[in-house]
């Protein structure tokens, strides 16, 4: 009996591990990359940012970059092709359209916000606060769902400009 006991849940404990875990981070990274990628359709850049691929950068370590990446072969802005960059250090950041600042280096806004100054950059941020200090957009939980805010005074100060129907679906605008 104790052997069909240890059989039995070896068994059940092989089933299990074989199936693929998805955690809420990682559903999350799905919809916050679905999003970016909307939001690409409610902004619009300066004619000289129309031209060659599309950069979304990513600063920090997370999954987005993986979900950024497998979209990125499904979709284009117009006939620009989604580029995903990994900057390892606000020094590294150059030129993109967007740029992703991970949780663990929101820290960081403040020189993202400094390095980016004369860049048309959209900054995406996913911490609490951070649509004070800077950033355009701040991926936020609302009533247990993924939404985000806006700051229209960052990203106008960007130089892009912002489609009211973006404005509609955002938790905050400010």
């Amino acid at each position: 009996m104790n052997r069909i006991y240890k059989s039995g849940l070896a068994l059940i404990i092989l089933v299990c591990s074989s199936f693929s875990y998805v955690s809420d981070d990682d559903t999350n990274a799905h919809i916050k990359a679905t999003f970016i990628y909307n939001f690409t359709r409610y902004i619009e850049w300066p004619a000289e940012y129309k031209k060659g691929s599309f950069v979304i950068g990513i600063l920090g370590e997370t999954r987005m970059l993986q979900e950024l990446t497998s979209m990125k072969q499904k979709t284009s802005r117009g006939n620009q092709p989604f580029q995903i960059t990994k900057f390892s250090s606000v020094n590294s950041i150059n030129k993109c359209h967007m740029i992703f600042i991970a949780r663990s280096r929101s820290h960081e806004l403040g020189l993202v916000v400094k390095k980016m100054k004369d860049f048309k950059t959209l900054i995406i941020t996913e911490k609490p606060g951070l649509i004070e200090k800077g950033a355009g957009i701040n991926f936020v939980i609302d009533n247990n769902k993924q939404g985000f805010e806006i700051n229209r005074g960052s990203i106008k100060d960007h130089g892009l400009s912002l489609s009211s129907n973006l404005v509609a679906f955002a938790t905050v605008v400010k």
